[in-house]
């Protein structure tokens, strides 16, 4: 489509825009930062709840909830994230738990209706978002499926819809810069969906490139697509063999050297061969000091993954997974991110 600004691709084990690697030159504490994605997990972006029995749940401090405002606020938040020197967020089309993790998610909240038909207020709002990332230069990591979420569908033929569904709406709207997570976790729950589980992960990863070959207008001429798995846990070979990207998450794992540890595995699996590997969900933080997992993520060369949601008793102002949403660089842990990404970024620091 004419006047796409930005196109994602991938060079071996790096990620480029418009050609170059991501924070091109940069390194940091001597370990090498040019062509990785780091990245944060915003999924609450298009937030929604159809459930009238939950909707009121997440109310405002100051009003009701309301999906138009989210998604304003958001969007008018991205172009200081990418000062910073944020590159990637996270989203997902069946959001994630809007109380950071999960229990009973009886909210309803999917682009998708039960036969895998996309809603079309939904994708009002994926669309604007998609747009912004396009204008600031970001690379958004979009999922299909979530593990809370997926119970909404009524068969796995509805599954397989979906994906194609949402497959050809990305190829009709002509976005470059978007890169594919089919489901989140895929080793954490859909119990009732196989197909989404590790030892079938590789068919709708497969189904994707398939059906979008020679429809982007990329170096690869297709999506780049993968499949995410739980905090620390190692992807399964069949994934490895033909995804575009490696996704692993840190959460669980309190130890920066697990992830080294993680990372080093990924790449000792027998079908590695050689692309990026990317934490895109991470919810520790520790950012004031010497180590942390930011840091060993990229010891190994592995983009990260800020995952911050409200804990305990936490106010308004605290997380991004948590709903309703403060969008701007609100607390201490938001500012540490923020910090030490614009230092290992060159991104400007946060005031």
């Amino acid at each position: 489509m004419a006047g796409r600004e930005t196109t994602v691709s991938i060079d071996g084990d790096m990620f480029l825009i418009n050609g170059d690697p991501t924070y091109k030159g940069r390194s940091y504490k001597g370990m090498k930062i040019e062509g990785l994605l780091h990245n944060s997990r915003m999924v609450q972006a298009t937030f929604d709840d159809l459930n009238p029995e939950t909707r009121g749940n997440w109310d405002y401090p100051d009003g009701p909830w309301d999906p138009e405002r989210n998604v304003r606020e958001f969007i008018e938040a991205m172009a200081e994230y990418r000062r910073h020197g944020l590159l990637g967020i996270t989203l997902n089309l069946q959001g994630g738990s809007p109380r950071g993790y999960g229990g009973n998610q009886i909210w309803i909240n999917s682009a998708f209706d039960p036969k895998g038909e996309l809603r079309e207020d939904s994708m009002s709002r994926v669309q604007r978002v998609l747009d912004k990332a396009d204008e600031l230069g970001m690379v958004p990591i979009l999922g299909y499926f979530y593990f809370g979420q997926d119970k909404r569908f009524e068969s796995e033929q509805a599954i397989i819809d979906a994906t194609d569904n949402a497959t050809d709406w990305l190829i009709e709207k002509g976005y470059r810069n978007v890169i594919i997570e089919i489901a989140n976790e895929a080793n954490v729950g859909y119990k009732s969906n196989l197909i989404l589980r590790p030892e079938r992960a590789h068919e709708l990863i497969e189904r994707v490139k398939e059906r979008s070959a020679g429809k982007i207008e990329t170096p690869a001429g297709r999506l780049l697509v993968s499949t995410s798995f739980g905090g620390g846990h190692l992807p399964e070979d069949n994934v490895v063999a033909v995804a575009d990207f490696l996704l692993i998450h840190g959460n669980g794992q309190g130890e920066p050297d697990k992830i080294r540890k993680l990372v080093d595995r990924c790449r000792n699996q027998p079908s590695y061969s050689g692309q990026p590997i990317l934490d895109n969900e991470d919810d520790h933080f520790d950012f004031e000091k010497d180590d942390n997992n930011f840091i060993a993520a990229v010891s190994r060369y592995a983009g990260w993954g800020y995952f911050d949601y409200r804990m305990g008793e936490e106010g308004f102002d605290e997380g991004y997974q948590s709903v309703p949403v403060n969008w701007s660089i609100s607390s201490q842990r938001k500012r540490g991110f923020f910090n030490l990404l614009a230092e290992m970024t060159g991104g400007e620091p946060v005031e």
